[in-house]
């Protein structure tokens, strides 16, 4: 039997298990902590939601990251004509009284993202599709313009 997890804040899990996810706090259980809070932890896992932008021939391609949460509680707006904003929440499980938690891994709170646009994107024709847990936001380009050829004329003479 170790004295480390009961003199540091009476840990229920064994520190020396190398499969164990728990970080180790060793100022945890002192009066002034140097350590952020777990709800904050919790938010800012969330807080810095995934986002892949890609550029095709044809549109820009956003790919989210959101396990765990439904189209509903998800928002894709345009602001300011050319700002892309994705944005969305996870609220945390009601707590019933009889109900005893072991352990609470997934992280929950507020994220917000925002993407200004190329000049040659088509606002009004953004489509977005859930799937799997990852959000994919398509954003049309306008067709590029041909340059005119520039064509050399022969002076005869």
């Amino acid at each position: 039997m170790s004295l480390i997890p009961s003199f540091f804040g009476g840990r229920k899990s064994n520190i020396f298990d190398p499969f164990s996810l728990d970080l180790w706090d060793p100022f945890e259980g002192f009066p002034i902590s140097t350590s952020v809070p777990s709800s904050a932890r919790e938010i800012s896992a969330f807080a810095n939601a995934k986002i892949d932008w890609k550029e095709t021939s044809e549109a820009h391609v956003f790919k989210a990251d959101v396990p765990g949460i439904k189209k509903e509680e998800v928002k894709v707006e345009v602001e300011e004509g050319r700002i892309l904003q994705i944005s969305g929440e996870r609220s945390r499980e009601q707590e019933e009284k009889n109900d005893q938690w072991h352990r609470m891994e997934r992280s929950s709170g507020k994220f917000l993202r925002r993407f200004r646009l190329p000049e040659n994107t088509k606002t009004g024709e953004i489509k977005a599709a859930m799937e799997n847990g990852v959000l994919t936001v398509t954003v049309p380009k306008e067709e590029e313009k041909k340059k005119s050829e520039v064509k050399a004329i022969d002076i005869s003479g």
